[in-house]
């Protein structure tokens, strides 16, 4: 499907996001790991999530809507039941690696399969610490399909992380939580930490980063979830309101935690004008509103330390840079080539498009000069995040834009068109 996008004139009102992707993911994980009844609301309506929660209902879990409320009725240590069928992990990475560290502690065997793209992401940074810990896998050159068969005893390790990333880290977490002992994660660079914070873990900080600390005494209880907003999500709706004229945008219930608000520093730092409103806090995550107001932006340099905290906002963050004073460069960014697409390659390949100066790096990229071409077809790659990124970027053009397959951005936020209708002019 090719979507058309006309220039926006003007943005204003106020918008209430979906929940959470990544919370919601761990919420309904947890829940289901959890003996007894849990509720969780405001989830994540995005298929990805859908797809965890599949997952889990294959393995025996009761999950059901009632009203605007998920209930779940979870299992219990260890009480899950084999899978009929293969476990279909869409195209959601966070699903695939999670689960693995849960199913690596299980009783029976299971066999992991995803879509054409999630089949191409390497599960081996998963694999490698649960291998250590006594669970077996096999699969072709480190890819889905995974059969995945549990260790007889899961033991603890002391693991040192090798690049910053949560769903590695959960992935051992989970796996962590059915072990009579202490097991460690060491990070240098801090990654999102709502796997810690909604389980309560101990973390220990010092001056060479995080040791996160897990055993059986954290397994998941009953609990009720409430999930902000999604501050990824967000991001698309922040940079539009940003560089459209005249215009001012409340975004209701964001998640404001301190490992996913690093693209709202970085456009801060830049010259945006962003205010806090309404702030809680709830199971750990803090929330609250953000009120966002036109204005003009210089780039700057964007510092190592906070790459992993924006890793999925660079695309709209170029967006920003693209409209900023002076040329967008971005490094230290190689994970970008990880995602549900080469992420770094796809967003060259657009911003080429439009007659710009693109350099390509192993590890990120630049873009300066005038947009000198019109009427550009962006091509999504599938990729949830390259399509609503382009759909942004052409409200901003004076021609507008289109975007091809951009169906796929129902995989975090199938609302995305309706919640443009709702704050443009």
């Amino acid at each position: 499907m090719i979507q058309e996008f006309k220039k926006v004139n003007k943005v204003s009102g106020e918008l209430n996001l979906p929940g959470d992707k990544s919370i919601s993911h761990r919420a309904v994980m947890f829940a289901s790991m959890a003996k007894g009844k849990s509720v969780i609301k405001n989830l994540s309506n995005g298929q990805d999530v859908g797809t965890t929660v599949k997952c889990f209902q294959q393995l025996g879990t009761e999950i059901k809507k009632e009203g605007s409320e998920i209930i779940v009725i979870g299992k219990g240590f260890k009480n899950f039941s084999k899978p009929s069928k293969l476990l279909d992990c869409g195209n959601s990475g966070t699903t695939a690696r999670l689960i693995t560290g849960f199913l690596s502690a299980q009783d029976f065997e299971t066999t992991l399969i995803g879509d054409e793209s999630l089949s191409k992401r390497p599960m081996d940074r998963v694999t490698i610490p649960l291998t250590q810990m006594g669970a077996r896998f096999e699969s072709e050159n480190n890819r889905l399909p995974l059969k995945i068969s549990p260790a007889k005893e899961i033991h603890p390790i002391n693991y040192e992380m090798s690049v910053a990333s949560a769903q590695i880290k959960s992935a051992v977490i989970l796996a962590g939580l059915h072990c009579e002992s202490t097991t460690s994660v060491i990070e240098k660079l801090p990654s999102r930490n709502h796997t810690e914070k909604m389980l309560g873990l101990e973390v220990k900080k010092n001056k060479s980063g995080n040791t996160i600390l897990v055993s059986k005494i954290n397994y998941p209880v009953p609990a009720e979830y409430f999930v902000p907003s999604d501050v990824s999500s967000a991001a698309f709706f922040v940079v539009l309101a940003i560089l459209s004229k005249n215009s001012s945008l409340i975004i209701k219930n964001i998640g404001l935690n301190e490992t996913r608000k690093g693209y709202l520093e970085i456009l801060g730092q830049m010259g945006a004008k962003i205010n806090y409103e309404n702030i809680s806090v709830s199971g750990g995550e803090t929330y609250g509103n953000i009120v966002v107001e036109s204005g003009k932006l210089n780039n700057i340099e964007i510092p190592k330390e906070i790459i992993p905290n924006i890793i999925d906002e660079i695309p709209i963050l170029s967006v920003a840079g693209l409209f900023a004073e002076g040329d967008f460069i971005i490094k230290n960014a190689g994970e970008l080539r990880k995602k549900e697409s080469d992420r770094i390659s796809t967003l060259c390949y657009n911003y080429k498009l439009l007659g710009l100066q693109v350099d390509e790096f192993e590890d990120g990229f630049s873009i300066s000069g005038e947009i000198k071409n019109k009427s550009i077809v962006f091509n999504s790659f599938e990729d949830h995040r390259i399509a609503m990124t382009f759909a942004i970027l052409s409200m901003l053009l004076n021609g507008g834009g289109k975007v091809d397959n951009f169906d796929c951005v129902a995989i975090s936020n199938p609302d995305f068109l309706r919640q443009v209708q709702r704050i443009t002019v």
